[in-house]
């Protein structure tokens, strides 16, 4: 039935043809369970494990090392069938076996990451999970709660949850919690009337939901929707339908990958051109040339491609991932890392986000003086200030009251009862007044209902008898013995603070009324006490924090459920806006609006109230559509399927339900609005930090490609002992270069601090390439270094030695030459700008990588199987030293050029 609170009781039932009395027979219940289904929610399609492993082995970087394990295993075929040389065969072999292993370290990080298993749709469906007591073949009976169906009658109690969306019957001072999708913390009172216009879901108080709890009385309602039909399936199909986009990282690297695939394809192609050509006009067409150009062409293959990189990327964001754990942030995707730094918009709900979701009361009035109350939350430290006379005031907010706080098992402050009056129980503890503390007898209780709208309590105190009364102030107002001329005054200035009233009052009353008088008798002919201001005080350090986002750049927007002058309320004391008057635009205007309004509208409006989590998506991808990264944090249901629409979704550790904490990326595990920020700058800081390492690797891989380039067109006659077919780095020797001597420094330098005020600079602009600014720094450096080891492998054949000795040398130069590099890589300026002592880890990844790599000159093992060979002392020294000499003239050249502009 279609919006059934709009309905009389007696049609609602009628339409789903459901008996009050008697409920449905077992047989109908049954039927309608086929024609249903359950009531739970569907569970999410998982991609299987194999198609994962085969997306991550489609990257266009392992296409190109696909292509030279190939072109080794062919070569190595070669080898053994038609020339019988089965040492080379075997350097084939090696080569293809050791590409192989890289390509399977590579797609294994990249599907480890991909089985990160999103396990929202079974979190959301757990919270069916329960029982239910229904009316059934006139008998009420418990039921598991998947096999309720329309038009079963519903009974509920204090502490139930609702387990389907139910249109009320009867109520009997019935309150639930309905917060996990309004993002409000107030219960609401429940009612049976039917509502006379539209209205949000937070306003139709003859509704119950499907996972929201009875906080007080009881009630009888008819099942008007189960499974995905209800407002918590509403959210589960938002949620599921929410495909995860990609990181902006993610994006980056992958149009540079494509870049790079066809960047190598045309140098092996090149190569085996080059190549053949010159066998033919020095030695002819021969089956061993065609060898010769392979082994070429196989180096030049990897060369090519930065097959490091994947790796790397994934241990320098899990680097990020451990600094942002230690500021309390749990991240659950590693790309996200580095989405935080390039957030430009964070979308946050108010209640438990913002503020604390603990009322409390801020301000009272009593007599006619306002006094303020300090501190917030559960704790009764704070001072009330100005001194006065607010003793009976407040000893008559405590007495009329049944919550309560206590330290459960964990010594941690619990809060049982309305949260209102919880907020009244503090403000007792505050002031020394405790309820258990009173000379005074309670001798009735009239609880609160939503008819009253107050709440009564009749004590004893000495030989006196009094009824205290508390309540809506304009209810209490019409009790007056003589109505208050300053009442409505305060309630105004209260309310333009966005803080709730509650009134309290009493009334001297005989011992015969005390313990025989009606309702009715009590609550009237009373004398006001005060007026308590009441309000979900917002977090203690948020406003630093938007102030420091703000100043990077970064705007904050407030997306709540709570009511219009309360959010823009929050919003003012925060700093989101600055102006009384900023726009709010409520959910009922965004009903009306149209995506391009929308469109229009998003970037100005800063405060969103009463909205749905429709709502908040439809904000979320209006603000996508301007280019911007949105980050949503949120720590109820409703918050879910927004934070998966997000670039990043970050909840709440501590307050969030599990819902939103398996849809987010982000897990702030205290809680905290200032973890955010910290996030944002860790952030910026990693995705300078793989700028460093890609401005590293890929003038490596430009040496690298350089050297063997014009190795292959240059070198067209033997010099020396060596085949003009000797390629300059064998395929295994570029492959170490890669993996270690270039891949170990580039992790190290995910620990490097950042070298300037990131948190004062704008969001970079995703759409710029990540080399953005980088391309002239890394083709210089790279045609220097690739030019140097070119000229020290021809040096080495001219001086006589063999060509084992002569890639030797060329892989030393490359080897040291890229280790000294690396200190300047890590600046956006030079390295002289960095204390080269402030990274500890990279020093001993550098010193590592360059023992290493000297080693496996010497290793017999290494000379075997990387082709490598051992050589003289002083040539050891020359290798070590003067590929510094490039690295250090340019960045000195460069800080002249840098003072005189």
């Amino acid at each position: 039935m279609k919006d059934p609170y709009l309905h009389p009781k007696a049609d609602v039932l009628k339409t789903l043809s459901a008996d009050r009395q008697h409920g449905l027979s077992q047989a109908e219940a049954e039927n309608r369970l086929a024609q249903n289904g359950p009531n739970q929610l569907e569970k999410a399609k998982t991609i299987p494990a194999w198609q994962q492993l085969l997306h991550s082995l489609k990257e266009p970087l392992m296409i190109i090392l696909f292509i030279a394990v190939g072109l080794g295993a062919l070569s190595a075929w070669y080898d053994f069938a038609v020339t019988k040389d089965h040492a080379h065969a075997m350097a084939s072999v090696y080569e293809a076996i050791a590409i192989l292993l890289l390509i399977m370290v590579n797609a294994g990080l990249s599907f480890w990451q991909a089985r990160a298993a999103q396990k929202s749709m079974a979190a959301l469906q757990s919270m069916a999970a329960h029982h239910a007591l229904v009316l059934r073949d006139d008998d009420w009976q418990e039921i598991p709660a998947d096999q309720l169906v329309p038009g079963d009658i519903l009974k509920v109690h204090t502490g139930d949850f609702i387990e389907a969306d139910v249109r009320w019957l009867h109520v009997a001072e019935l309150t639930t919690n309905e917060s996990h999708l309004t993002g409000e913390s107030e219960p609401v009172a429940k009612q049976t009337h039917s509502l006379i216009e539209e209205t949000g879901l937070g306003d139709r108080t003859n509704m119950g939901y499907s996972g929201a709890t009875v906080t007080h009385g009881n009630g009888i309602g008819v099942v008007v929707a189960t499974g995905m039909q209800t407002e918590l399936g509403q959210i589960a199909q938002l949620l599921a339908a929410e495909k995860p986009g990609k990181t902006p990282l993610a994006k980056s690297v992958e149009r540079l990958s494509k870049r790079l695939m066809l960047v190598a394809l045309f140098v092996v192609i090149l190569t085996l051109g080059l190549e053949l050509y010159k066998a033919v006009i020095t030695t002819g067409w021969s089956f061993a040339a065609i060898a010769e150009a392979l082994s070429t062409a196989i180096a030049l293959a990897v060369a090519a491609i930065p097959d490091a990189m994947p790796a790397v990327l994934a241990i320098v964001l899990t680097i990020g991932a451990n600094q942002l754990a230690r500021h309390q942030g749990l991240i659950k995707s590693l790309n996200a890392v580095e989405t935080l730094g390039a957030t430009s918009f964070i979308a946050s709900d108010k209640t438990g986000t913002l503020t604390q979701n603990q009322m409390t009361v801020t301000d009272f009035w009593v007599n006619g003086q306002y006094y303020h109350v300090e501190g917030s939350g559960l704790e009764a430290s704070g001072e009330i200030f100005p001194e006065g006379d607010y003793h009976d005031f407040i000893q008559a907010a405590v007495l009329n009251n049944e919550a309560e706080v206590r330290v459960d098992a964990d010594d941690e402050l619990q809060a049982y009862g309305n949260p209102t009056d919880v907020a009244l129980v503090v403000l007792g503890q505050k002031a020394g007044i405790l309820r258990g503390d009173q000379p005074v007898d309670i001798l009735r209780v009239l609880p609160f209902d939503s008819t009253r709208k107050m709440m009564s309590v009749v004590i004893k105190q000495g030989i006196q008898y009094h009824v205290l009364t508390k309540g809506a102030p304009d209810v209490i107002q019409q009790r007056l013995a003589q109505p208050s001329d300053e009442l409505p005054d305060v309630v105004l200035h209260f309310a333009s603070q966005a803080l709730r009233t509650i009134a309290v009052s009493q009334r001297e009353i005989t011992e015969a009324l005390a313990r025989h008088g009606s309702v009715t008798e009590l609550e009237r002919h009373l004398d006001l006490l005060g007026i308590a201001g009441i309000i979900d005080p917002p977090r203690p350090e948020v406003k630093k924090s938007v102030a420091t986002l703000h100043q990077a750049g970064v705007a904050v927007v407030m997306i709540t459920g709570d009511h219009a002058a309360t959010a823009r309320a929050i919003a003012l004391k925060l700093g989101i806006v600055s102006n009384p008057k900023a726009s709010v635009i409520e959910g009922a205007t965004l009903d009306g609006m149209d995506d391009q309004a929308l469109f229009d509208l998003v970037p100005s409006i800063r405060i969103y109230a009463r909205v749905t989590p429709a709502h908040k998506q439809r904000i979320i991808k209006a603000l996508q559509q301007h280019d911007q990264i949105v980050a949503m944090t949120g720590d109820g249901i409703n918050d879910a399927p927004a934070l998966k629409a997000a670039d990043i979704g970050i909840a709440m550790g501590i307050n969030g339900t599990e819902v939103t904490k398996d849809a987010a990326d982000l897990i702030l595990l205290d809680d905290r609005f200032t973890t955010i920020e910290h996030s944002v700058e860790a952030g910026r800081t990693i995705f300078a930090n793989i700028k460093n390492f890609m401005r590293h690797e890929l003038t490596t891989n430009v040496a690298e490609v350089l050297a063997l380039l014009l190795g292959v067109a240059l070198m067209t006659q033997q010099v020396g002992h060596v085949p003009a077919t000797t390629p300059v780095l064998s395929a295994l020797m570029v492959l170490w270069v890669n993996m270690v001597s270039d891949a170990l420094p580039s992790f190290a330098l995910g620990y490097d601090v950042p070298e300037a005020d990131l948190m004062s600079q704008p969001p970079r602009n995703v759409h710029q390439s990540i080399l953005h600014g980088m391309l002239g720094r890394i083709a210089l450096r790279g045609i220097v270094m690739g030019g140097v080891v070119y000229l020290a492998f021809l040096w080495a054949a001219q001086v006589g030695m063999n060509p084992a000795e002569a890639q030797t040398v060329a892989f030393l130069t490359l080897v040291f030459g890229q280790l000294w590099h690396v200190f300047d890589a890590r600046s956006t300026r030079t390295l002289f700008h960095r204390n080269p002592f402030e990274n500890g880890k990279l020093l001993i990844a550098v010193a590592f990588a360059a023992v290493a790599s000297l080693l496996v000159t010497v290793m017999p093992f290494f000379n075997m199987v990387m082709g490598t060979a051992p050589l003289s002392n002083g040539l050891y020294l020359a290798v070590v030293v003067l590929p510094a000499i490039p690295t250090l003239v340019i960045s000195g050249i460069k800080v002249l050029w840098l003072r005189r502009s």
